[in-house]
């Protein structure tokens, strides 16, 4: 089979949170980013048609020849991960394999908490999936986690609304609400990866001595132990240092907003993913 670049996949921008994280741990592999900007967002978004779409976007990924997939977006990681794990790759493809973010900030989070009770942050979607508490469970099971859901940051952070100071009534609104649940929590997660945008302001209005994490640092150092563990599948990714980014809806637009969440100049493509 021949090599060919990590997929790497996102509703829209906030994957490339996690792309950036990725290049400087793994900078001699080739990526390929695709943002289905089209359809976004995903989280309000049914398990159905979160399903379908990602689906569609891992076939995408398939035709472009990518033996690894890393779906680095939440709401898709718990709505539609296990299923295409489970039923679809070993129908459509069972040589190739698609990851996501939950799993491996699972296995760590509960490691940084001193008081064993974390909170959550994330879109309707991811919350309302219980993904967090049930694989949280599996490492954890004596952990106490506390989830609030945000669904006006994304919305903030595409604006560009999210450094103005309107942006911290909602900031200071969800984080209220959460710690209401517990004042105990110690540990903060952004499990959404549009949210490392608002991280300056969200420590603004923490607690004192709260840690808060962000996740591309930690799927990046799980995906470098996967391929060290997967010599096999690390010679199927192609190693020139090459970037590629694609967006199902202006290219134009897309590039204007994604050096916000890369943090240098975008060259975008548009493609359908019919």
């Amino acid at each position: 089979m021949a090599a060919a670049p990590i997929g790497v996949f996102d509703s829209g921008y906030g994957g490339l949170t996690i792309l950036k994280e990725l290049k400087q741990e793994l900078p001699q592999y080739d990526y390929i980013y695709l943002g289905d900007n089209a359809r976004a967002p995903y989280g309000p978004r049914s398990y159905d048609t979160v399903y379908q779409y990602t689906l569609e976007a891992v076939n995408w990924f398939f035709k472009q020849g990518c033996s690894l997939v890393i779906l680095a977006c939440n709401t898709a990681s718990a709505k539609a991960l296990r299923t295409i794990q489970q039923k679809d790759l070993p129908k459509l493809a069972p040589d190739k394999r698609v990851l996501g973010v939950i799993r491996p900030t699972t296995e760590i989070l509960g490691t940084l908490s001193s008081s064993q009770q974390v909170g959550i942050l994330g879109t309707t979607g991811t919350i309302q999936s219980d993904s967090y508490p049930i694989e949280l469970a599996k490492f954890f099971p004596h952990l106490q986690v506390f989830q609030q859901a945000c669904p006006l940051w994304v919305p903030l952070i595409e604006n560009g609304e999210h450094t103005q100071p309107g942006a911290d009534y909602f900031v200071q609104l969800y984080l209220h609400q959460l710690f209401a649940q517990s004042n105990q929590i110690d540990t903060l997660l952004l499990a959404c990866t549009h949210y490392p945008l608002l991280a300056d302001k969200i420590k603004e209005h923490l607690p004192k001595g709260v840690k808060l994490v962000t996740q591309g640092g930690i799927v990046s150092k799980s995906l470098a132990k996967y391929l060290e563990n997967h010599p096999a599948m690390a010679q199927q990714c192609s190693q020139q240092g090459k970037l590629q980014f694609y967006t199902t809806d202006n290219a134009q637009a897309f590039e204007k907003q994604a050096s916000l969440f890369f943090g240098q100049k975008v060259e975008a493509k548009h493609t359908d993913l019919a």
